[in-house]
């Protein structure tokens, strides 16, 4: 039993959100946006690219194996991860831009979240009946009508959680293959407690947590203030126009209390009383608001997107900005601009890449190998990699001022192959004959040469060639 002079508890208990269906512009949007983002995400993983016999045929693949990542025509290695992370930064830059110009449209529209919780309410809706139904039912003793409707709507979430996880993990491996092992049994077991997590989370988060997570888990609520200023467009209610509220003819004020902008609201918030960090602005509240609105013949955008500079010239009598004057400002044209730089970098980069890679390696024990005839040799191995489709040849070359010449170990020319989509070791030697300026000399610069036999492609790597000199001889 709780002390009366115990402190009051933080916690609250979650009270369940039944939101009631609703119709409109913004509601279009969101189902237009789940059925899109949904389909890219189920469908993907099926897609197909050929790249020839030496390659998987999946258009979208991370291969984790052969640690590269496949998008259609791109191939992306280990050594390019800056194309990832231009990517990730990109996306930072694009979540930046959108909430500083129209607010928490991705929490609102297109966060895995929203998109799971929307497709769960929408299967409950069906199963349950709309708002008044759920919430009789969840009220209702556990009877054999409660059971059967609960049984089926859980079923459906457990299948909606089961297709989820397993369209994740057929973007690591062959889909059509892993997808037979799955059925067979033969899949690793990896695949199938991650199949497992990805389904149990996807049933909590969608179909109990919900709000929750939008409010306790993520971080973006907490930082989104900061991309914001007085231009940004976010959903607000006109309380100059609705205030005093009251009952339909019984009140000056547009607002007649209906209880419609919190009956459909996923966050179960009242938009009226203010911003609030619940609020993912999703637009719902206006499309039921802007129907009551036409019902009993009051003007629209009671509840819509609102700047605090439009807030203050409508409370004036004065005509709002331009939306696009809020969208384009100084802090939005540099989030597009740093968007579109690093795009454009990344694509340059893409098209300029060379299709072979050359690294270099100095053996420093020891440093150097004084021959019998007085020359000095230096080791070094290079790691060569092919990122073409078929073998290639590839010539070894070096060119230095200090007179140096090359050969490779175990090979009787200066010339190597390559398998396709591999990468090779090679050790190479540097020697330098007797009195000259590299053997005599404590470091001497080197640049080892790699070309590929029969085109242009050519690249090469700096390195040091160690003489007499640096203390060792």
């Amino acid at each position: 039993m709780t002390s009366p002079d115990s402190p009051p508890s933080l916690y609250a208990a979650r009270e369940p959100i039944f939101p009631r269906r609703v119709k409109g512009t913004f509601r279009t949007l969101k189902w237009w946006i789940m059925g899109i983002t949904l389909g890219i995400y189920y469908i993907t993983p099926w897609l197909r690219w050929d790249r020839g016999p030496s390659l998987p045929d999946q258009a979208v693949l991370v291969d984790l194996a052969n640690r590269r990542f496949f998008f259609f025509m791109i191939e992306i290695w280990p050594h390019e991860f800056y194309f990832v992370a231009g990517l990730l930064i990109m996306a930072g830059l694009g979540l930046f831009l959108f909430t500083s110009a129209a607010g928490r449209v991705w929490c609102g529209y297109a966060c895995p979240q929203t998109v799971w919780t929307d497709l769960f309410i929408l299967v409950e809706r069906w199963i349950e009946g709309d708002r008044n139904a759920r919430v009789r039912l969840h009220k209702q003793k556990w009877d054999a009508e409660k059971i059967r409707k609960r049984a089926i709507k859980w079923t459906v979430w457990f299948l909606i959680g089961l297709t989820t996880g397993g369209a994740w993990i057929f973007y690591f491996t062959d889909a059509p293959g892993l997808l037979r092992d799955l059925v067979t049994g033969q899949a690793h077991p990896v695949a199938y407690i991650t199949m497992l997590i990805l389904t149990a989370t996807t049933f909590f988060f969608g179909g109990f947590a919900r709000e929750q997570i939008c409010i306790y888990a993520c971080p973006w609520p907490r930082i989104q203030a900061a991309m914001m200023d007085e231009d940004t467009l976010t959903i607000a209610y006109r309380d100059w126009r609705g205030e005093p509220r009251g009952k339909l003819g019984t009140t000056t004020g547009d607002c007649i209390d209906c209880m419609a902008c919190v009956n459909v609201c996923p966050m179960g918030i009242d938009i009226r009383n203010g911003q609030q960090m619940a609020c993912i602005t999703c637009g719902l509240c206006i499309d039921a608001c802007n129907d009551v609105m036409d019902k009993i013949g009051k003007p629209r955008d009671l509840i819509g997107y609102l700047a605090l500079t439009d807030e203050t010239r409508e409370r004036a009598g004065q005509p709002p900005k331009g939306v696009w004057s809020h969208v384009f400002r100084p802090r939005t044209v540099l989030y597009t601009v740093l968007w579109a730089g690093i795009g454009i970098g990344l694509i340059v980069a893409l098209f300029l890449r060379s299709p072979i890679d050359l690294n270099v390696t100095p053996v420093r024990n020891p440093t150097f190998v004084t021959l019998s005839d007085g020359s000095i040799r230096n080791a070094y191995d290079i790691r060569l990699r092919n990122m073409h489709g078929e073998d290639a040849q590839f010539s070894v070359a070096v060119t230095s001022d200090a007179f140096v010449t090359l050969a490779l170990e175990g090979k009787d020319g200066l010339t190597v192959t390559v398998p396709a989509n591999e990468t090779m070791s090679q050790r190479i030697y540097l020697t330098a004959a007797p009195g000259t300026r590299a053997a005599a000399s404590d470091r001497s610069d080197v640049r080892i040469w790699v070309e590929e036999l029969g085109t242009t492609n050519r690249v090469h790597h700096d390195t040091i060639f160690n003489g007499k000199d640096d203390g060792n001889g």
